[in-house]
């Protein structure tokens, strides 16, 4: 293969201390990677979506500069090994797990894109403590519901034929860098032509970095019949949302109800940007998730981490905005939404 494009974040991330190391859970390997400091007060860890590995999330990591960022490939993507089983339950156990090998505890900020979104949300809802829940680009409704379903079910069709046809045949469809391109040039909003090759060469090389056949089936069947608001009302720790105003996913108006029935969230839409908000504004994301971290609300005079009461029934009729720089990009404007929503009862 060719060698890598240069990252339009190229300077920050070459900036960025990184470690590989792995860790046995439950008798199978996980690999993860440590961005920033080993001695950061601050710790996020960070799941990464669906075909993709811990390259998708390392802009983000250099992005919070200051914060050490943990980022797993998850069971069955990038050189993990897979699951038993990669249903929700087997992802939630191999989570818990993860945590708990690496000494983490509830100061741990915990972080999911588009499918580890829903991976975080059903493990906090499990019981996982953390200081905040972030979720960028969450799935947030039902994929074989709504407008969504045809294209889902075709999904669907596209992955079992890819399980049962003859193995190499199989694996062919699966990885075929056509349809691969397809799927990134759908998915990526920017008109930046470096970026647009920057963001394609990491979908050639990465998104077809599974273990097996059977795992990404089964995969992509837990990502299409789980969502996060199947969890909304098991989790009561602050969460916030970064969603995108162009998300072909899940709409900005999901995204809105998710919050609503959250029960202390915060929703940021970036504008301009699709599902891919990992890739084209880090830094937008990076700098909410830092704003948060260090938000008044949650931080003592001591300079530990203090839970928030609990803000319900605040129904947002304004908005604020948060301004976020990129590498080597003019700041860009996030719109904030103020919207608490009461948790359903």
């Amino acid at each position: 293969m060719r060698p890598p494009l240069l990252s339009p974040y190229q300077s920050l991330m070459a900036a960025t201390p990184v470690a590989h190391r792995a860790v046995r859970i439950d008798g199978r390997t996980t690999h993860y990677w440590v961005y920033g400091p080993e001695d950061a007060t601050r710790t996020v860890l960070a799941v990464h979506g669906f075909r993709g590995d811990h390259h998708g999330l390392e802009t983000i990591a250099a992005h919070l500069q200051g914060v050490r960022v943990v980022v797993p490939d998850l069971p069955g993507f990038g050189v993990s090994d897979p699951l038993p089983s990669s249903d929700i339950d087997s992802y939630v156990t191999w989570l818990t797990g993860f945590h708990a090998a690496l000494g983490m505890d509830e100061q741990t900020v915990v972080l999911g894109h588009s499918f580890g979104s829903i991976v975080v949300a059903a493990t906090v809802a499990a019981g996982l403590r953390t200081r905040l829940l972030v979720l960028v680009n969450p799935i947030a409704a039902p994929a074989l519901q709504g407008p969504r379903a045809i294209a889902t079910g075709a999904a669907i069709g596209y992955y079992k034929a890819g399980a049962v046809l003859p193995k190499p045949v199989g694996l062919a469809l699966l990885r075929n860098p056509a349809i691969v391109r397809v799927m990134s040039i759908t998915m990526l909003k920017s008109h930046d032509r470096d970026l647009r090759r920057w963001v394609h060469d990491q979908h050639d090389r990465y998104f077809s970095a599974f273990s097996d056949r059977t795992s990404v089936l089964e995969a992509f069947r837990t990502s299409v019949t789980h969502d996060v608001s199947e969890y909304a009302d098991r989790i009561d720790v602050p969460v916030l949302m970064i969603a995108a105003e162009h998300d072909d996913i899940t709409a900005v108006p999901e995204q809105q109800a998710l919050a609503a029935r959250l029960a202390d969230a915060e929703l940021v839409v970036v504008p301009g940007v699709g599902h891919l908000v990992h890739y084209e504004t880090p830094g937008a994301a990076a700098s909410a998730v830092l704003r948060r971290m260090d938000d008044s609300t949650g931080a003592g005079r001591d300079g530990g981490w203090r839970r928030p009461h609990q803000r319900r029934g605040r129904r947002g009729g304004g908005a604020s905005d948060a301004t976020a720089a990129t590498d080597g990009a003019e700041p860009t404007r996030a719109s904030r939404p103020d919207r608490r929503g009461e948790r359903a009862s």
